[in-house]
């Protein structure tokens, strides 16, 4: 009769054998680039703009000619009271792709495109939001500065 020799104290089972750990929540991030936007980022945009007392008259995303430069890219156009729009621009269908914004008032086509996000590694909802928010506000869209 041969006996099987004791484990020693304190030792582990072997990597992967026991209970396997819950696979990890996807970031919203990580959809896929219309649905992100479309699911996540407009119905938050919207909820924040509300909130500040300027609801959009419309928020939509769309392909098409990029305002000023032309060119074909992705958009968010967004249009708040007054006649105040802005075009969230990207590159590519990807959040992480380079950003531009271009701004126009009182039914006039945007003239200037300026650089959008462009030090930042991360993207996520909320800096997207946040700092689209801040841009808005700097133009004194959102209330009195």
């Amino acid at each position: 009769m041969s006996e099987t020799p004791a484990k020693p104290k304190g030792e582990t089972k072997p990597a992967g054998e026991g209970k396997a750990k819950p696979a990890a929540k996807p970031k919203l991030e990580d959809k896929p680039f219309a649905s992100f936007i479309q699911d996540d980022f407009l119905p938050s945009l919207s909820k924040a703009l509300a909130e500040r007392g300027r609801a959009p008259v419309s928020l939509s995303l769309s392909e098409g000619e990029r305002p000023v430069v032309g060119g074909s890219c992705w958009m968010v156009k967004g249009e708040l009271s007054s006649e105040r729009r802005f075009w969230l621009c990207f590159e590519s269908e990807a959040i992480t792709s380079g950003k531009t914004i271009a701004l126009a008032e009182s039914g006039t086509e945007p003239s200037l495109l300026e650089s959008f996000l462009i030090d930042e590694k991360r993207i996520n909802l909320a800096l997207l939001q946040s700092r689209l928010l801040q841009r808005l506000n700097g133009q004194k869209w959102l209330g009195g500065n």
